[in-house]
């Protein structure tokens, strides 16, 4: 869609919605938040949150970010035309939410078969990451930023156990990104819901399984309690990022040290929102084996699957041209990081829980 058609059209539908414009008081500016999360969903909604009260206390006021969650101003799906109509002033995400937008924004949050959150960070901070999200997302009217990660993710819930590729047809499935494009061509019929509907729509039927997060955030939405089968590992999310993107007009419009403040805020939220779910996750798997759910791994042949429609699914957007030269760019910098990982980090701890029996 054109620049100025997708703005004209975004901007009458979030019109409709009765949103208002920020407010200015006293020299002091209120900013606008929206996110894609329910309030109250484990880790996500904590890393918003933490945005916002960061930003707020370390510009003494003023600039005061006022957040709200998702169906508190525009649903989850609408913070994206939110912000780039001017609606509202930021969002916090997983742009892969975003790939109808443009197919390379799931880069800048996860894809199939792709970088952990360290090898994310080392493209983003130290290569090409961080500008290429900027390109993408100029042509939106946006300023971004990773502002959290997840780590790994969950392979997901189901009511029966996968055993061979042909159990996810005619599946249906929530997963969101390319990770959902790949489900589809193994013959599932695949739903991108957001977080706060995945309960009701599992527990009624309206789907047969989900992936959500990871245990904690899992279980803390209460998954246990309507599916019986937990894979711990999956493909399709191996260290999502979370993104703060401001409406590029309103980032502009801040003195350097503000701006400063929230690139470095959305900085420590990474970091902050990694740590909080990589704590928590273990505790909870063990708590999800005592409430008898049947912990699981994928067969090699469902693996195998999943690697070979990720690749038909990541090389299908080639033909554009920005999308192209991120894919490449992305996955020069994740061969250069696991040549490293793989020789030190992983030998090592395999070499630890050896001797330690962990």
């Amino acid at each position: 869609m054109k620049r100025r058609q997708f703005i004209r059209t975004a901007a009458l539908g979030t019109a409709a919605t009765g949103l208002a414009a920020p407010l200015y008081a006293q020299g002091n500016r209120t900013l606008t938040m929206v996110s894609t999360w329910g309030r109250g969903l484990a880790g996500v909604d904590d890393s918003a949150t933490f945005a916002a009260d960061r930003i707020t206390a370390m510009t003494d006021g003023q600039l005061t970010v006022d957040y709200r969650a998702a169906g508190e101003l525009v649903g989850a799906f609408e913070s994206f035309d939110a912000v780039t109509a001017g609606q509202a002033d930021m969002y916090h995400a997983a742009d892969y939410y975003f790939s109808g937008q443009h197919p390379a924004f799931p880069f800048f949050a996860t894809v199939p078969f792709g970088m952990t959150a360290q090898e994310l960070n080392n493209w983003y901070y130290h290569g090409d990451g961080h500008e290429l999200h900027n390109e993408l997302a100029s042509i939106f009217g946006l300023k971004s930023f990773l502002a959290g990660n997840t780590g790994p993710q969950s392979g997901g819930w189901f009511n029966k156990e996968i055993n061979a590729p042909e159990d996810f047809r005619g599946l249906r499935f929530r997963m969101p990104g390319q990770g959902a494009e790949v489900l589809g061509k193994l013959g599932a019929s695949v739903q991108n819901l957001p977080g706060g509907e995945v309960y009701q729509a599992l527990s009624s039927g309206a789907i047969d399984g989900t992936e959500w997060i990871g245990p904690w955030a899992d279980e803390a939405a209460g998954f246990q309690e309507i599916a019986d089968y937990y894979y711990t590992a999956g493909f399709h999310e191996p260290g999502p990022a979370l993104t703060l993107a401001v409406n590029l007009e309103t980032f502009e419009s801040l003195t350097p040290g503000q701006q400063a403040v929230i690139e470095q805020t959305a900085m420590a939220g990474n970091m902050y929102t990694l740590s909080l779910f990589m704590k928590n996750n273990a505790a909870a798997l063990g708590r999800l084996q005592t409430q008898g759910v049947q912990i699981l791994s994928f067969p090699d042949a469902v693996w195998d699957a999943f690697g070979s429609a990720s690749q038909e699914v990541l090389e299908q957007y080639r033909d554009d041209p920005l999308y192209a030269k991120i894919l490449d760019s992305y996955q020069a910098s994740m061969r250069d990081s696991a040549a490293w990982i793989e020789t030190s980090e992983r030998a090592y701890a395999t070499q630890r829980d050896r001797i330690l029996g962990i």
